[in-house]
């Protein structure tokens, strides 16, 4: 594994100098997959089952759970191939925190977007097999898309959207770079960083729905009204500067000089 990567599991036993680019790429496709599959399809089926005039189904609680599990799978299933980025915003900040080399950067947004517009796709097909109107109820609910004003489950506005974002972003590539900096344990670092994306949606998910994740906010814009295409921007530029904010400081206050 590259010695600038990521790390969110132990480091694999390659004797072949480290995984491909290809192969990289291909986990983080997978790791988005899995991140959009199961969190995103937790808030679509589970949340208010069998509908919101009787809910019986997770919550608040167990959506922010399963982004927080899901992270965890995939951190230490493709951590050691990838670093386990799985959104452009860690990317960039993990870019700017030296962490991953700048060529790298756009291939692996490309491949995080990917797999969570895969993600998006199929739970959509899912959706569209089920009861009458059923898509169509999904799509205008939202398919759980971020957003802010009238589209923030707590009414929230633009504002406030902003600060969150880039607040919780920042916080997420903290945590992600010192539980992944040579001095921690790396077997505890995709649990830390799982439930620290379980807080942070305990916390945001009345503001914006969550998102601090410009892949997952790509893959749900897909499929609601249009509505959430002209609020995506907050969901890209926030995170993103929140992250490369995170990954100057770190770099700059806490990295490790030896």
């Amino acid at each position: 594994m590259a010695k600038n990567d990521i790390q969110t599991a132990p480091r694999s036993a390659a004797l072949d100098g480290g995984p491909s680019l290809t192969a990289k790429l291909g986990a983080e496709a997978l790791g988005t997959f899995v991140l959009v599959f199961g969190g995103v399809g937790t808030a679509l089926f589970a949340a208010k089952f069998p509908d919101a005039a009787n809910p019986l189904g997770v919550g608040f609680l167990g959506v922010a759970l399963a982004f927080g599990l899901t992270v965890v799978a995939g951190a230490y299933a493709f951590g050691p191939i990838s670093g386990g980025h799985f959104n452009p915003a860690v990317t960039i900040g993990a870019a700017v925190a030296g962490r991953l080399p700048a060529k790298d950067i756009g291939p692996y947004i490309v491949a995080q977007i990917v797999g969570g517009a895969l993600a998006s796709s199929l739970l959509a097909a899912i959706i569209a097999g089920g009861p009458d109107g059923a898509f169509d109820a999904a799509r205008a609910g939202g398919f759980a898309s971020n957003g802010f004003g009238e589209h923030s489950p707590g009414g929230f506005g633009l504002v406030s959207a902003l600060l969150i974002e880039f607040i919780l972003t920042a916080v997420f590539l903290f945590v992600i770079l010192g539980a992944t900096d040579g001095r921690a344990t790396p077997a505890l670092a995709g649990l830390a960083i799982g439930l620290t994306l379980t807080l942070i949606h305990l916390i945001s998910i009345p503001v914006t729905n969550t998102s601090v994740n410009p892949a997952r906010s790509i893959a749900t814009a897909i499929y609601a009204e249009g509505w959430a295409f002209g609020q995506l921007w907050v969901f890209i530029v926030a995170p993103i500067a929140g992250a490369a904010v995170a990954g100057v400081l770190h770099k700059a206050v806490f990295a490790s000089k030896g």
